[in-house]
C-alpha cells in the first residue's frame, strides 16, 4: 500500500522539475538526431536505444507530442518547430486510421496540444493554422467513433482486436471523440444519418465503467473494488458480455497496472470535461448527476485500488496478480524493487496513474470533498516523488529514455532482459516518457499558478 506523504507540496518539486526538463530536452534531441524513422515509430528501448515493434504505429504521436510539451514547459521554440514540422509531415495517416483505438494517443498529443497552445496564447494566432488543427481533430474523433460495436446495454469503440473487444485503454481516446463533438463536427453515416459523437463517447465511457472496472459486487469470485480488466469480450451476434480477458496483463482476473492507470487518468479527465458541457447535453443519459456518478465511482475505485495494491513508494509491479509476486514476501510493505528476480515493475503505469490521482484529487477538492480529494492529491505527489528521481529518472546521457523500468508486453516477452537477469529492467517506453512529461507539465503549471492544463484547453 502506498505510504502517502501528506507533507509534500508542489513547491518541493521545483528544482527537480528543472532537472527533469533539462534531461527531457537531451533525450528528445538525441532521438531526433539518432533514430532511424525508416524503421517505424520508436516504441521502447533495448540497451538504452529506442527500437520499434510491429503492432500498430500507436506511439508516434507521443514522440512528436513530447517536443510540443517540452516547448510548453520551457519556452524553447526549437521544440515547438520540431513538434509542428513533424506533425505536419508525419501525422496525417493517423487522422484517418480506421484500424486502431489510439486516436487520443496519436492525435490529441500532437494536433490537440498545438491547438491548445494557440488557444492559450503561447504561440502566435494564425487562422489557417488553427483551422488545420481543428480539421485534423474533427476527423480524428469521427474516425475513432466509427469503430463502433452495438451491444445490449449500449455500445463501445472496439479495439484493434476486432468488434468483440473493449479495451480499458480506449477511455483516453474518448478525448478525440469529445473534442470533435465540441468543435462542432457533424459525423454522418449511411444515408447522411447524423451520428452524435458525444453520445458515442458517453456510451463508451459507461461501457468501460460497467465492464472494465470491478466494484466488489460479485461479478466473479475475484471481484474486488477497483480491479480492472484489460479487455472485455462480447458476443457480437447477440450483444451479450462474455468474459474479462487480458492481452498485456497476466489474466483477465488480475489487474494489469498500466490498464488500471489508463482508467484512472481517463475517468478523471472526462469528469473535468463534463464541466464544459451544458446540462441539456447530458439529459438523455439521466442528467449531469447520473453521468458524474458513474464516472466518479469508476475513478475512485481505480484510484483506491492503485493505492491499496502498489508498494509504499507508489511504483507498481506490472500486474497485481503476476505469479512471481508470491515469492516476494511482503512486497507491498516496502519500496518496489526493479532489480528483483521475479517480476518487473512498470514505471509507465506510475507516470499515467499519478496524473489520474492528481486530477481526481483536484476535482474532488473543488467539489468540496476535501478529505478524499487530498488523499488522492497527496498520493499523486508521493508517486512523483519516487518517479522523478533515480533509479527511475534516467540521468545517463547515453540512454535515450527519460523514465526507466517501463514494461511493454510481458506475456509476449517483448522487453529486453539484461544478461544475468531473470526479468526486464532499465528500459524506457515512448508512452511512459510522454506521460511523465505530461504530468510534469501539469505539476509545473500548478506550481506556477498558470492556466490549468487540460486536453480540452484546445477548445477555448
Amino acid at each position: 500500500m502506498i505510504q502517502i506523504n501528506n507533507a509534500l507540496q508542489p513547491a518541493d518539486f521545483s528544482t527537480r522539475l528543472n532537472q527533469f526538463w533539462d534531461l527531457s530536452a537531451q533525450k528528445i534531441n538525441q532521438i531526433d538526431a539518432q533514430y532511424d524513422a525508416a524503421k517505424g515509430s520508436p516504441v521502447f528501448t533495448a540497451q538504452g536505444q529506442y527500437t520499434t515493434r510491429g503492432w500498430t504505429e500507436w506511439t508516434q504521436g507521443f514522440q512528436y507530442g513530447s517536443a510540443i510539451l517540452q516547448f510548453d514547459a520551457t519556452g524553447d521554440s526549437t521544440f515547438l518547430e520540431m513538434g509542428r514540422e513533424k506533425t505536419l509531415h508525419a501525422m496525417a495517416p493517423h487522422i484517418s486510421h480506421i484500424g486502431v483505438h489510439d486516436h487520443g494517443f496519436n492525435n490529441v498529443s500532437t494536433y490537440g496540444n498545438l491547438l491548445r497552445l494557440m488557444r492559450e496564447g503561447k504561440v502566435a494566432f494564425d487562422e489557417w493554422e488553427k483551422n488545420f488543427y481543428e480539421l485534423a481533430l474533427k476527423i480524428s474523433g469521427a474516425v475513432q467513433a466509427s469503430r463502433w460495436t452495438s451491444v445490449k446495454t449500449g455500445g463501445f469503440i472496439h479495439s484493434f482486436n476486432g468488434p468483440h473487444s473493449l479495451f480499458v485503454d480506449t477511455i483516453r481516446s474518448c478525448r478525440a471523440v469529445v473534442l470533435s463533438h465540441s468543435l462542432g463536427h457533424v459525423f454522418q453515416g449511411e444515408g447522411d444519418l447524423k451520428i452524435n459523437l458525444l453520445d458515442r463517447a458517453l456510451q463508451h465511457m459507461k461501457a468501460t465503467a460497467d465492464y472494465s472496472v470491478f466494484y466488489g459486487e460479485g461479478r466473479d469470485i475475484y471481484d474486488i473494488w477497483g480491479r480492472t480488466a484489460h479487455e472485455s469480450v462480447f458476443n457480437t451476434k447477440d450483444g451479450n458480455f462474455r468474459c474479462p480477458n487480458s492481452q498485456q496483463g497476466y489474466t483477465g482476473f488480475t489487474t494489469w497496472t498500466r490498464g488500471l492507470a489508463w482508467a484512472m487518468c481517463g475517468f478523471a479527465e472526462q469528469l473535468e470535461y463534463l464541466t464544459v458541457l451544458d446540462d441539456v447535453d447530458l439529459q438523455p443519459y439521466g442528467g449531469r448527476e447520473a453521468v458524474e456518478a458513474f464516472m466518479l465511482k469508476a475513478g475512485k475505485a481505480t484510484c483506491d485500488f492503485y493505492i491499496e495494491h502498489t508498494p509504499i513508494d507508489g511504483i507498481p509491479y506490472w500486474d497485481t496478480g503476476a505469479p512471481g509476486l508470491a515469492h516476494m514476501g511482503n512486497y507491498l510493505d516496502r519500496p518496489a524493487d526493479p532489480y528483483n528476480d521475479f517480476e518487473p515493475v512498470d514505471s509507465s503505469a506510475a507516470a499515467i496513474g499519478a496524473q489520474g490521482l492528481l486530477r481526481l484529487g483536484n476535482y474532488l477538492n473543488e467539489k468540496g470533498e476535501t478529505e478524499t480529494g487530498q488523499k488522492y492529491w497527496q498520493a499523486g505527489l508521493t508517486v512523483l516523488d519516487s518517479l522523478f528521481k533515480e533509479p527511475y529518472l534516467s540521468t545517463d546521457p547515453n540512454h535515450q529514455g527519460l523514465i526507466l523500468h517501463s514494461i511493454y508486453h510481458r506475456p509476449n516477452g517483448w522487453d529486453y532482459v539484461p544478461e544475468g537477469s531473470k526479468i526486464p529492467y532499465g528500459e524506457s517506453s515512448m508512452w511512459g516518457d510522454y506521460h511523465a512529461r505530461e504530468v510534469a507539465l501539469y505539476l509545473q503549471r500548478t506550481l506556477n499558478n498558470e492556466t490549468y492544463y487540460t486536453f480540452f484547453g484546445a477548445l477555448s
